[in-house]
């Protein structure tokens, strides 16, 4: 309830990805019937995307959830539409479309968009067409290709699926009987996922000396307007018949929003839009440099105690935490790597079991929960604990 009134707290959440529904789930198990919830997303569905890498090799499926099903399992309205503007003196959201939302309190969890960082080399993004992929598989298989790079440009907020590509792809080469093919990931990361720590670099590397991928780290690609594309080192040419480079996140730019330079939403630590009363934002639309599922569900979970909180729940808010999580799809099994950002864990963890559960490679503590128990089959093989995100340390969990 408001804290003033026996009038239901409203509360609007702007978006239908993991962030939005993180928040969702937290906000109806926190604040109960507090508040009343509406769900805003210019899209009908929730696509899990994490495992988009894995669909061109026939080795996982993109989950997909109807958003009217998840408004309906949290007691929340469902509206389509798409935010373009915050009207934050009247405490409305305006939509692209024109239309009015009113609230009490705004969660902006909108995301971000994604553009190619060269203008000449395919880029991959999770909603790339499984054919595209598909047909350089093809071109391996036949011979037509036999050098394929993967870049990792500047700036880029999350380069594991590069690996996961490269090292997919190679493995494939071999099953193809194509044992000429010569992958190769180009990085501007001193060593191979160096945000995850010592130990996750360390075992990468292992992977990819085993598949026969390699690695070059320290290096700046950049286009040439004479060529396709060219190393800054020594200026040599990126010599491969085929490339396939991760997208830059772009901001949405939405209106009546602070912004960073690069024009993401700046926040305090529980989410709070910096300079707005009522407003808050989380996951791949604010400014943290690390835009991944797991940590946009964190920063979900700190927003919505501090709205609970607003809404008269019982709760002592949490400042975001950043714990990195991730499933390294290895194309011979999986690699599971952790590492606290928000603490002194220089070497993070790198396992071949699963650290927490549900085993999904976005770690959120009710969405994960939630999609894994619209697939209940897939979790048969382990021991289950039972409530929410469960993490397991090397000790206690045996390999």
């Amino acid at each position: 309830m408001s804290p003033d009134t026996d009038t239901p707290f409203r509360v609007l959440v702007a978006g239908g990805g993991v962030a939005g529904l993180e928040a969702l789930l937290a906000l109806r198990d926190l604040a109960g019937e507090r508040v009343a919830l509406t769900l805003l997303a210019p899209e009908r569905e929730f696509t899990y995307r994490p495992m988009a890498v894995a669909v061109p090799f026939g080795r996982g499926h993109m989950q997909r959830r109807d958003l009217a099903d998840v408004a309906r399992d949290t007691g929340a309205e469902f509206v389509r539409g798409e935010l373009a503007e915050v009207d934050a003196a009247a405490r409305e959201a305006v939509l692209a479309d024109g239309r009015r939302i009113g609230y009490d309190a705004l969660l902006v969890a909108v995301g971000a968009g994604s553009e190619p960082a060269y203008s000449r080399v395919r880029t991959w993004t999770p909603e790339l067409d499984r054919d595209v992929f598909g047909g350089l598989l093809a071109d391996l298989e036949e011979g037509y290709a036999k050098k394929v790079a993967f870049v990792i440009p500047p700036d880029v907020a999350w380069p594991l699926p590069a690996y996961e590509l490269a090292l997919m792809t190679a493995w494939d080469a071999r099953d193809m009987g194509q044992d000429d093919v010569q992958i190769a990931v180009y990085t501007s990361e001193d060593e191979p996922l160096a945000i995850f720590g010592e130990q996750a670099s360390a075992g990468l590397r292992t992977d990819l000396e085993e598949a026969g991928v390699r690695v070059h780290t320290g290096i700046v690609v950049e286009e040439d307007p004479a060529a396709r594309a060219r190393l800054t080192a020594g200026g040599a040419p990126l010599e491969s018949q085929r490339i396939v480079a991760l997208p830059r996140a772009i901001a949405r730019g939405i209106g009546g929003l602070p912004a960073d330079e690069r024009g993401f939403i700046p926040v305090d630590g529980h989410g709070r839009v910096d300079g707005l009363h009522g407003v808050w934002a989380a996951g791949d639309a604010i400014a943290f440099p690390v835009k991944q599922g797991g940590l946009a569900a964190q920063q979900a979970n700190a927003a919505a105690e501090a709205i609970a909180a607003e809404a008269g729940a019982d709760i002592s808010p949490a400042p975001f935490h950043p714990v990195l999580r991730g499933v390294l799809l290895t194309g011979r099994g999986r690699q599971w790597i952790r590492r606290d950002l928000g603490g002194e864990d220089g070497e993070g963890e790198a396992q071949r079991h699963a650290l927490w559960w549900p085993p999904t490679k976005v770690a959120g503590r009710y969405l994960a929960p939630y999609l894994a128990a619209q697939e209940e089959a897939a979790f048969t093989d382990a021991d289950r604990p039972a409530g929410e995100l469960v993490e397991f340390t090397v000790e206690g969990h045996g390999g």
